[in-house]
């Protein structure tokens, strides 16, 4: 049952359960209003203590039914009233975490008692959102403007101790959680200490308010919006009363819920968590924890990956023949692990067992010869990848994972080099692997279900992003990227300079421009699958200019100059050789070079990601439109406020996009730009990509 009333002496303690982390849905928030009302009117009860089942206290608002008009939002705040009205007193015994609308659950109680392991946020900003149930009012009553300010605009979660010493919580419960709940219950004797009806501490505040308005004012991407409007209801806790405050956080949290903004925020946050789960028919029901990991290749992804895997708690065994990569890469590991100690995220004792968990070998026999997952990190070249796998296949053990981190090539061919191509799969992490979040999973042909449904897991224990694709050249991100720099290069023959396309896909949203991300990512790293390309898809063409820029040497960051020059090695700076290059480049291909906006290189762009994602869902590469979308929201810097390519194409409306790509058409040497079959259809059936994904 969702709330189990349970009867110590005077004291009901009301247990609530909505798994896994009871989420406050309508329904749940409905049920606790009214067993509220019930038990608090019992004959007998002087106090009630609200407990969460399971693994914690309430992790927040549901937000799958945010905005859907599921009533979600008139329950939850009809909770808090019932909190307010209730004739005893209401303790909140918190353990896990009481974060979004658990925290304020737990602030409308009338006092709280946390156990020492709890942590409490307000992460709404996340979703361009603010507490919308009383979180801005009661919160500066209880700590302050200065500390409920960066509570609600950092979304930085805070411990026991440091809730303890800001106000926010009464007690921290060093023995059992529920004992010293009821025992504070006892202590209260009967009073009602309503948070509501606190003066909020003004020393400093209105400092702390212009601090954080000037922050606000600045701020960029996800939050921005909502950073303000917390900033005016903190600021009406202090000047209004708490109904009128109350009244302002209300209709606030609804312009916010109702933007544009928060709208893609929210559909990124339910779509990671979407792609994560798979149908039985793709991940089985025979998966199985992978606790033994090799990396085989030792250069920056390598180290990067083992990176990403010791950070998670797993043992590595780093493999590669050259001794001298093997110390490079532990010396990296080390360094990582160093800098985040230094940075206080980390402690020596906990970077030295990571460490410790880590060996190095130049013996992939002995390396792998116990390994659950072995991930294959070697030079993006088919036969040094086949010749990898082959020795793989004699070496580990016949149930071991084996896979690829190609981020181009057919994992189907690199499975041909082993008996058993079913425990064959791609990983293909995204660098830096320890700090990006995606992970493409690819689902060979023949990839058995229960391996699939390994990797994903195995994803998720890592903190990543596993998105499922099928087999093709490039998958689902990087697929859609070669269109995206098809576009770019095209613009650049036309009229467009690098700094100036990089600075309006930038100023739509992007973390980086198409020339500042190869400069970044190597520019050889896509001469090199330009030149393979051009022996196997002889027929695509493609502009010169990226490796007229190769050829003097320019591959980017790591040599000082690509398309920028890089002085201090990290910030690009406009290079007038490149800028000729350009010119001359348009004028060797016969091209005349015309002005171009803005607004143009941002919608050709787009079109070629959108209809390129179109094609990928035709052939059954990517799942759903929303597997897209993630990919492009978690590892290349789309704007997550924009929800991803395929909901920004919803958006923007299907019909507008395929009359653009029919305006835009033609191009120049001999490249055309024919509309997506599946975007033709439903803009013929009058659907969206948005349509697909149910």
């Amino acid at each position: 049952m969702p709330i189990e009333p349970i009867q110590y002496g005077s004291t009901t303690v009301l247990r609530f359960s909505s798994a896994p982390v009871n989420a406050l849905g309508r329904a749940l928030a409905g049920e606790l209003a009214g067993e509220i009302a019930r038990s608090g009117r019992a004959a007998g009860v002087a106090a009630l203590v609200l407990v969460g089942d399971g693994r914690c206290f309430c992790a927040g608002a549901d937000i799958g039914e945010l905005g859907n008009d599921s009533g979600q939002a008139d329950a939850i705040r009809a909770l808090m009233q019932a909190l307010d009205a209730s004739p005893v007193p209401v303790v909140a015994a918190i353990h896990g975490v009481a974060f979004g609308g658990g925290l304020e659950l737990a602030l409308a109680c009338h006092a709280r008692v946390a156990a020492r392991s709890a942590r409490f946020a307000f992460p709404e900003i996340s979703l361009g959102l603010l507490p919308g149930a009383g979180g801005t009012q009661r919160t500066p009553r209880l700590v302050g403007a200065a500390k409920a300010l960066s509570l609600m605009i950092d979304g930085t979660p805070i411990d026991a101790g440091q809730a303890l010493a800001s106000g926010l919580i009464d007690a921290i419960a060093d023995g059992d959680l529920l004992e010293a709940a009821l025992r504070h219950a006892d202590s209260l004797g009967g009073r009602c200490i309503r948070v509501r009806d606190h003066q909020a501490p003004d020393e400093q505040a209105q400092a702390a308010l212009a601090s954080a308005r000037q922050a606000a004012g600045t701020r960029r991407g996800a939050g921005a919006v909502a950073a303000g409007h917390i900033v005016d209801c903190v600021e009406a806790a202090l000047g209004l009363s708490f109904d009128e405050g109350l009244a302002l956080e209300q209709r606030l949290f609804d312009d916010l819920l109702a933007s544009p903004e928060s709208q893609g925020l929210r559909h990124v946050f339910l779509g990671e968590r979407a792609a994560a789960r798979l149908p039985a028919s793709l991940a089985g029901s025979g998966a199985h924890p992978l606790e033994r990991t090799a990396v085989i290749g030792a250069g920056v992804m390598g180290a990067g990956i083992a990176t990403a895997l010791l950070a998670s708690g797993l043992p590595v065994t780093l493999i590669d023949p050259d001794p001298a990569a093997l110390d490079r890469a532990v010396a990296r590991i080390d360094a990582t692990f160093g800098r985040d100690v230094q940075k206080g995220r980390l402690s020596s004792a906990a970077a030295a067992a990571r460490m410790a968990a880590l060996t190095a070998t130049p013996r992939l026999e002995t390396g792998v010869a116990d390994a659950d997952l072995v991930i294959e990190a070697v030079f993006e070249d088919m036969a040094v990848k086949r010749a990898v796998f082959t020795a793989l296949d004699k070496a580990t053990r016949p149930d071991a994972i084996l896979a690829s981190n190609t981020s181009t090539l057919d994992v189907d061919t690199i499975a041909d080099a082993v008996r058993d191509p079913g425990r064959v799969l791609g990983m293909h992490f995204f660098s830096p692997a320890h700090v990006m979040r995606l992970v493409e999973i690819v689902r060979g042909a023949r990839t058995r279900p229960e391996v699939l449904g390994s990797a994903m897991a195995f994803a998720r224990r890592l903190g990543k992003v596993g998105v499922v694709a099928g087999v093709c050249d490039g998958f689902i991100g990087n697929r859609m990227f070669e269109e995206y720099l098809r576009q770019a290069y095209l613009l650049l023959e036309e009229g467009a300079l690098p700094q100036q396309v990089d600075r309006a896909m930038e100023a739509f949203g992007f973390a980086m421009g198409p020339f500042r991300v190869m400069d970044l990512a190597g520019q050889d790293i896509g001469w090199s699958i330009r030149k393979r390309r051009a022996i196997e898809q002889p027929q695509r063409p493609y502009s010169r200019f990226p490796d007229k820029v190769c050829e003097l040497g320019r591959f980017g960051q790591k040599t000082g100059m690509g398309v920028y020059r890089y002085p201090d090695g990290r910030t690009p700076v406009v290079d007038p050789e490149i800028d000729a290059l350009v010119v001359a480049h348009s004028a060797e291909i016969g091209l005349p070079r015309r002005a171009i906006d803005d607004a143009e290189i941002v919608a050709r762009c787009l079109l070629a990601l959108v209809n390129e994602g179109a094609r990928i869902l035709e052939e059954g590469i990517a799942w759903r439109p929303l597997d897209i979308d993630v990919v492009w929201t978690a590892g290349y810097g789309f704007p997550a406020v924009r929800g991803g390519p395929m909901l920004h194409a919803d958006r923007l409306g299907l019909p507008r996009l395929l009359a653009d790509i029919e305006r835009f058409a033609g191009g120049h040497a001999g490249w055309t730009w024919q509309p997506a079959e599946l975007l033709v259809r439903l803009v013929r059936e009058n659907r969206t990509f948005g349509d697909l994904n149910d």
